[in-house]
C-alpha cells in the first residue's frame, strides 16, 4: 500500500508526533511524506518528499498569533496553486495530521484520506468545550483541513477512536528527577515580557526557553534564558520540578506523562488552546489566562502547591495508526477488487492488497 503522510509544519507539535508515527506507518506501507508550513524548529527523522507553503501561523511577541503578520504570508492564489498540484492520486491512501493542502486536494479529486490528528477530536460532542465562543477559531477548527473520517488523540480517551498522547521515545526514556528549576516554554511571548513576570520570583530557578531569544544569557541570578534545541529542553523538562507552558497539546502532554507539576497560558487567537485549556482544567491543570503581571498571586499559589495530575500514557502508537488502516478497509476499498488479508497478532493490523 502506498500512504501520502501529510503533516502541518506549524509549530513543533505535529513535528515531534510524526517522528513517532512515520516508523509505525512504514510498517504498514511505503510512506512519503509532505509537510506544508514554515514554523517549526525541529527536524524530522524522515527528509520530506514534498514541501509546500501552505497556510503558516505566525506567532507573535505578545502572548499569541501575529494575525497581520498570518496575513501577510499566505497567498490565496499560491495555496490554490498547490492543491492543483499536489499528486494526491498517486496513492492508496492519504493520511492527514491538520494538512490543508492535502486536505482539499483529496476532497476535490476523490482521493481517500483519513485525518490523524488532535484537532479532529476537539469538535466531538463529548470532548470539553471552552467558556467563550470563537468564530473564526471555529471554522478554522472545521474548514482548514476538512477531513470526514478520523483517528484522533486528546489528553483522555474521551470517545471512540480518540487515543491518549503520542509521548515521543525521546521522552519516554529521558531520566528524570527533581531538581530545582522551574521550565519555561512560552513560545507566543517574547522572552523579555517573559522576564518582567519572573523577576517577582527571585527564589526560584528558572530555564526559560524561547524562540525569540538570539543567544542563551543569564536574567540576574535566578533565569537562565536558552535558544531552542530540543535535547536541551527535553532534559530540562524532564529534570524539573514543575512545567509551565502553553496550552498546545504536545509539551503539557509530555509534562502530564513525566509526572511534572504543569500550568498552562492558552495562546490568544488560537481557539485550538483554549479546547485543551478546557480539557487540562477539568483534569485539574491550572490555567492562566495570560501571561502577566496581573498573575503573579496566582503563579505563586502554583509554585507552592503540591498537587499533580497524575496521567498513564501509555504507547498507542501502533493502535491508532492500525485502527486507522481498519477504517481504510471498511469505508474506501471495495471487496471486489482487492484481496484484503487481516492477522491479528504482535502488534497490529497487517494488511496486504492486491494492487
Amino acid at each position: 500500500m502506498k500512504i501520502l503522510y501529510a503533516v502541518q509544519g506549524t509549530g513543533n507539535g505535529h513535528i515531534t508526533r510524526a517522528a513517532e508515527i512515520i516508523p509505525a506507518l512504514e510498517k504498514r506501507g511505503m510512506v512519503d511524506v509532505l509537510v506544508s508550513g514554515s514554523q517549526s524548529d525541529i527536524l524530522l527523522p524522515k527528509y520530506p518528499k514534498y514541501t509546500y507553503r501552505g497556510i503558516s501561523f505566525v506567532f507573535g511577541n505578545n502572548g499569541g498569533i501575529d494575525l497581520w503578520s498570518t496575513f501577510k504570508i499566505n497567498r490565496k492564489l499560491h495555496f490554490i496553486k498547490e492543491i492543483r498540484a499536489v499528486p494526491v492520486q498517486d496513492y492508496d491512501l492519504i493520511i492527514n495530521d491538520f494538512e490543508p493542502i492535502t486536505a482539499w486536494a483529496a476532497r476535490l479529486k476523490r482521493v481517500p484520506i483519513i485525518s490523524l490528528s488532535h484537532q479532529s477530536a476537539l469538535m466531538q460532542k463529548v470532548v470539553p468545550k471552552p467558556n467563550h465562543r470563537d468564530w473564526l477559531g471555529s471554522l478554522l477548527l472545521r474548514f482548514y483541513a476538512p477531513v470526514r473520517e478520523k483517528v484522533s488523540f486528546h489528553f483522555k480517551p474521551y470517545g471512540e477512536r480518540i487515543f491518549t498522547p503520542i509521548i515521543r521515545s525521546k521522552v519516554r526514556h529521558a531520566e528524570t528527577y527533581k531538581d530545582k528549576h522551574i521550565t519555561v516554554y512560552l513560545p507566543a511571548y517574547s522572552d523579555k515580557k517573559i522576564l518582567k513576570v519572573l523577576k517577582h520570583f527571585p527564589l526560584f530557578e528558572w530555564h526559560l526557553f524561547s524562540k525569540h531569544a538570539l543567544k542563551d544569557y543569564k536574567y540576574k541570578k535566578h533565569v537562565k534564558v536558552f535558544t531552542l534545541d530540543d535535547d536541551r529542553f527535553v532534559e530540562s523538562m524532564a529534570k524539573s520540578q514543575a512545567v509551565l507552558c502553553g496550552a498546545g497539546f504536545e509539551t503539557p502532554a509530555e509534562a502530564l506523562y513525566l509526572r511534572k507539576k504543569l500550568m498552562v497560558v492558552p495562546m490568544k487567537n488560537q481557539y485550538e488552546q483554549h479546547y485543551n485549556a478546557a480539557s487540562l482544567a477539568e483534569m485539574g491543570v491550572p490555567v492562566l489566562p495570560s501571561f502577566k503581571k496581573k498573575h503573579v498571586y496566582t503563579i505563586w499559589k502554583w509554585l507552592k502547591s503540591s498537587e499533580r495530575v497524575r496521567v498513564a500514557y501509555e504507547d498507542m502508537t501502533q493502535q491508532a495508526i492500525d485502527e486507522l488502516i481498519l477504517i481504510y478497509i471498511e469505508k474506501f476499498v471495495p471487496k471486489t477488487s482487492a484481496e484484503i488479508e487481516i492477522a491479528y497478532g504482535n502488534g497490529g493490523v497487517v494488511v496486504s492488497r492486491g494492487f
